[in-house]
Parts: C-alpha cells; structure tokens; sequence
C-alpha cells in the first residue's frame, strides 16, 4: 500500500509540470511581470491606430466596441484608461525611437484584468517597416472541452507564453526580441511598431483563435459589450536603439553568472559603470550601489526569483539585464 501511495503522488506532481511550465501570477516566484512604475521603462508608445472589432463575433448585429480611443494607448499604463479592440480587433503603436534587441526582455504589453483569473488576451506582432509584421509564436495549454464564459475566474498564467494579457492591470507582459532573430525583412534592432490583435476566445472553430500548435486558444468569451475583447493600456519599452557611439561601451559589459545564486560580477572596462540598481519583478527596488569599487555585487540575501538590473553609465546612459536567482 505505501508503494502505491507513492506511484500516485509521483504522477500527479508529472502532470503538474507538464501542464503549467510557463511563468505564474503577478507575486509569484516565476512571474516575468513587470510593474508599470519600474524604472527599467524608458520609453513608452508614441502613436496609435486602431481597428475595431466586434462586440460578439458571432452576433454582428451588436456592432463594434466604443471604449476608449487610440489617444489612451499612448504614454505610461495607469491600468484604468484602456482602447478595447473588441473581437479580433487590432491596435498599432508607434515609437519614437525604434525598440531595439536588448539585453533581456525589449517590451512590455499593458491590460487592465482587475484579477489574475481573469485574462483578456491578445496576439502580438512586430515590424521594422510598418507594414510587415510578424508574429510571436503564442502558446495556450488551457483546455478546449469547456468554453471560458465572460464570468469565468479561472483563467492560468502558467497555461499561456507569448501572449499580452497574460498579467492583470498595471503589470506588463514582457517579449524578448531574440526570438525574431532570423526572421527576413524584420531588423529586430530597428522595431517601429507593435501590433496588438485580439483573440477570439471563441472554441467554436468558427471563430477560434489559433496557437503556434494550432491549438484553439480558450478565453473568456463571449462579452458582448462596448467594453469588449483585449483593452490596450500601454506599451513600454525597456531596450530602444541608439546610435553607434553609445552602444559600443553597453556593448562590452556582462553580467555573469546567469543564473546566480550569491554574487553577480561584471566586466567593467574602463569605469563605465557609475551606478548599480537591482528590482525584484514587482519593479520594488532591492539593491542599490552608488559607488563601484569593484566587479561584483553580493545579492545573496534576496530570495530565489526573477530581477533586472540597471547599470547607470557614465555619460547618463543605461543597460538593462535580467537576471534569475536560484
């Protein structure tokens, strides 16, 4: 008997792993969510278009959603002033300089889901051009059997990657341009705009939205309101491009080891570095080194979890990393 107990709390603690294997809730150890006030920000959308959607998808008679205007997508997310873009709508932000491939995570996209089991979501796409774009491969392991209604709380962060929405209001939900390297006509160091579309949270393969695996992506659905579909708060940048002359001392500094468990050094060439500062995912800052005397910081009294680290350069610059404690 204490055999068989033990096969069976073996298997369940499998099929945990196998199911939610990306980043959890805001608060939680292995969330990537990043606070709207973190300074890793230095940049937010400039310009905004939108296409608006339907209220239901399968009722046209309703019309499209009214909620907000573009104007509201532009600047620093508050969590309250949203554009909804309704079913299958779209938004397209603009910048005014391009987001660049970065150490980390480039960007983040701002929802306003007032709870962590309540996630409206979103595909999003870049272009170095304006008119190509190109899409991050999404992914969603929530179950296809039960549509999600528009009262559902329980929707799970850890079922989904790649897709905004994925964190309530004031929390962005980063991308890493490293995953579009390679991707022809796309200059991941020069993006200009940020595409924003709306998923269909429909299972009725009618309607469905699709995941990389051609999965239907089940979502809240339907909410035939003027506030409906994905609501666009913001899109903050946390790598943008600069000129030739700045990058290459960013260039020649690392941060290593990645993971750390006590200490992180760093190369530091020819006293570049002015200033050291470390948030936790919350964006509340835990470190902070005025003075540099030498290629190491000790944060070995912080707790396992995700951090980014801004390096002030003299000459009033910034580098961003990120980096996990175990």
């Amino acid at each position: 008997m204490k055999f068989y107990n033990q096969i069976i709390i073996v298997f369940f603690l499998q099929i945990a792993s196998a199911c939610g294997q990306f980043p959890g809730a805001v608060g939680t150890t292995s969330s990537t969510a990043i606070f709207k006030d973190s300074s890793i920000f230095i940049a937010w959308g400039h310009t905004c278009t939108v296409q608006r959607g339907y209220q239901n998808i399968a009722d046209t008679s309703l019309g499209f959603v009214t909620v907000g205007d573009s104007s509201l997508a532009i600047g620093q997310a508050d969590g309250i002033q949203v554009v909804s873009l309704g079913d299958g709508g779209s938004a397209i932000v603009g910048f005014s300089s391009p987001i660049s491939n970065g150490a980390g995570f480039d960007f983040a996209v701002f929802e306003n889901g007032f709870i962590d089991e309540f996630l409206e979501l979103a595909f999003v796409e870049v272009s170095s051009d304006g008119v190509n774009f190109f899409r991050f491969k999404a992914t969603s392991n929530t179950q296809t059997d039960l549509q999600l209604g528009p009262f559902d709380y329980n929707a799970d962060p850890t079922l989904m990657n790649n897709l905004a929405g994925k964190y309530r209001a004031m929390y962005g939900t980063p991308f890493d341009l490293e995953e579009m390297i390679g991707i022809p006509n796309l200059n991941v160091d020069s993006i200009t705009h940020v595409k924003v579309i709306d998923v269909v949270g429909s299972i009725n393969p009618l309607f469905a939205s699709y995941d990389q695996n051609n999965n239907i992506i089940n979502e809240h659905y339907p909410t035939p309101y003027p506030q409906g579909g994905f609501d666009l708060d913001a899109i903050g940048v946390i790598n943008k491009k600069v000129n030739a002359i700045n990058e290459i001392p960013h260039s020649k500094i690392d941060i290593y080891p990645n993971p750390f468990t006590q200490q992180l050094f760093f190369n530091e060439p020819a006293g570049l570095v002015a200033k050291i500062e470390v948030f936790d995912h919350m964006g509340k800052l835990v470190f902070k080194s005025i003075e540099i005397n030498a290629n190491n910081i000790d944060l070995g009294s912080l707790p396992a979890g995700l951090y980014f680290i801004n390096m002030m350069m003299k000459g009033g610059k910034l580098k961003h990393e990120k980096a996990l404690k175990f």
